[in-house]
């Protein structure tokens, strides 16, 4: 039957794994780039920034468009734009540009995904669903790392690179355009407001927040730093590769070990075992550039697990009906915390030392772990554990029953539409 499902869902794999490949090396190329132009750590962490602030507006604006034109039209017009974008940011290599090409980038890649976990999750069913998503989160993490291996044969400075992420861009629309899609079905769910959420599951909601913001400021900034302690563009991508690499591993362990004991106790642990990696990476340079693989690997190991915990902690304390209004809310909460932490970062490099970067990172992640340490000694473990919540793992991803939910809250009206999609994005604005 997997084998089946495997078979079905091949092409929109493939094509997820190339999308995968591109987020990676544009990420890291642009901020290896404005490294060379000198555009300067808070410069770059507000045009990084622009990528989650297009995210977390895509997300909710690609349902609409996806009802008007169907999925397979919606993946490669996104795809598209995607690629344009790019190529815009490889002619003009100015902040301005930058900053609506990132934006443009973040509201494409941010459908893309909508449009892949809807396919994914129809074609799932209740006894597959955890190990296909499990798979689906595996192909994207073997994307990122390909991509940022696939950077280190090319120069940032110059506009192959940039050419190599729009070529697999719309190599990845073959696969999904000679496939078929398959429509969500719909579901009556439950509204989530933030304030209940943050009052129902606390820990949930912070760790959220503050690990996105994390995520953010390591995939922002994080070969800039690398660049600036004097790595090559080659040791980058090694650098980079080495978190993700890490995450990939450690993931599904923890994840298993969280449904067996109290899953705070795990966040507790990867929380405070990725603030000692951090804090020493904070204290190693470029002469010991293994040893950075290594602790890099061992803070991705602790650190990327962290998101989907954070998840299923926060589902395990709420009802059936109230978790898809409660992902809703879970993307605006680590939407806002992707958007403030690369700027966070910069500026705090930019007027005290380059040090700081990996000294937030810890501070950060040290709070989680001890706030979590604190939850357990306020509230009794959950009576039942989601045992397949910890696959859905990648920060940026939405389900199929999310798309759904956001597509029955839209006005039919034009005009209120826009409007409240323009509503909704002032919560970034925190």
């Amino acid at each position: 039957m997997l084998k089946k499902q495997l078979r079905s869902i091949s092409s929109l794999l493939t094509s997820i794994g190339l999308i995968g490949m591109c987020v990676g090396m544009t990420s890291t190329l642009l901020s290896l780039r404005a490294t060379i132009e000198d555009f300067g750590t808070l410069v770059t962490g507000f045009i990084m920034s622009a990528y989650f602030i297009g995210f977390l507006f895509g997300s909710t604006r690609a349902p609409k468009d996806i009802r008007r034109v169907g999925y397979i039209r919606s993946f490669g017009g996104l795809a598209a734009l995607a690629a344009f974008s790019v190529l815009v940011q490889s002619i003009w290599v100015d902040p301005v540009v930058w900053f609506v090409m990132r934006f443009v980038t973040g509201f494409a890649i941010s459908g893309v995904f909508v449009i892949a976990e809807s396919w994914l999750n129809t074609m799932a069913d209740n006894r597959s669903r955890g190990i296909l998503l499990s798979i689906y989160l595996v192909i994207i993490y073997s994307g990122l790392i390909g991509g940022q291996l696939l950077l280190g044969v090319a120069d940032p400075a110059g506009f192959v690179p940039f050419a190599i992420v729009a070529l697999l861009i719309n190599l990845a629309l073959i696969p999904i355009l000679v496939s078929v899609t398959v429509e969500p079905t719909t579901h009556d769910n439950k509204k989530v407001p933030i304030r209940l959420l943050l009052k129902t599951v606390p820990l949930g909601v912070v760790s959220l927040f503050i690990m996105q913001a994390c995520y953010a400021m390591f995939y922002g900034i994080g070969p800039m730093y690398a660049s600036y302690i004097g790595l090559s563009v080659v040791q980058v991508t090694f650098f980079m590769s080495s978190f993700i690499l890490g995450g990939l591993i450690s993931q599904a362990p923890f994840g298993l070990l969280s449904d067996r004991i109290d899953r705070r106790l795990v966040i507790t642990i990867c929380a405070m075992g990725g603030a000692v990696a951090a804090f020493i990476l904070s204290q190693l340079g470029s002469g010991n550039v293994n040893l950075i693989y290594l602790a890099v690997g061992i803070l991705g190991a602790f650190i990327l697990p962290l998101y989907s915990l954070g998840m299923a902690h926060t589902n395990d304390y709420l009802e059936k009906d109230q978790m898809v209004g409660a992902t809703g809310a879970i993307i605006k909460i680590s939407g806002a915390g992707s958007i403030i932490g690369a700027p966070s970062v910069a500026a705090l490099m930019q007027f005290g030392a380059i040090h700081f970067f990996f000294l937030l990172l810890g501070v950060l992640t040290a709070f989680v772990g001890l706030y979590s340490l604190y939850r357990i000694t306020r509230r009794a473990k959950a009576e039942e554990q989601l045992h397949s919540n910890f696959a859905v793992l990648a920060p940026a991803q939405i389900s199929d029953e999310l798309l759904t939910s956001m597509a029955e809250e839209l006005p039919d009206d034009e005009e209120k539409e826009d409007d409240a999609a323009i509503s909704g994005s002032a919560v970034l604005k925190r």
